[in-house]
C-alpha cells in the first residue's frame, strides 16, 4: 500500500509571469453543459454612424479582449469571491443585499 500524505497550500498568482493587464467594460456569458465562457469586451462610445447602423439590426459588435472558459464547478467560488470583493470595495456603509447572508 502506498501512504498518501495530504499537504495544505495556498495558490497565489505569480506576478512575474503574468500577462499584461487588459481593460474590459462588458462581459458576455455563455455556457455548455460542461463549462461557462466569459468573453470580456471593450466597448467604446459610439459614433453617429455606429448608432445609425445599430438602429436597423440593434447589434453593436465589441472587440473581445479576453475569453476565459471555466468549469461549472468553479463558478460558485468565483461568484462568492466577486461578492466579497464588491463588499470590500463598497465599504461598510453599503446597504446589504436583501435575502443574502454572509459567504464563508
Amino acid at each position: 500500500m502506498s501512504d498518501r500524505k495530504q499537504i495544505n497550500f495556498t495558490i497565489l498568482p505569480d506576478d512575474d509571469t503574468a500577462p499584461p493587464r487588459t481593460y474590459a467594460n462588458f462581459c458576455a456569458v455563455n455556457h455548455t453543459p460542461f463549462d461557462i465562457t466569459l468573453s470580456f469586451c471593450e466597448v467604446h462610445p459610439l459614433s453617429e454612424k455606429e448608432i445609425r447602423d445599430a438602429e436597423s439590426d440593434h447589434v453593436i459588435k465589441a472587440p473581445v479582449r479576453a475569453r476565459v472558459v471555466l468549469p461549472v464547478q468553479f463558478v460558485p467560488t468565483l461568484i462568492a469571491a466577486l461578492q466579497e470583493n464588491l463588499r470590500a470595495f463598497e465599504g461598510p456603509a453599503a446597504p446589504p443585499v436583501p435575502g443574502k447572508g454572509p459567504i464563508h
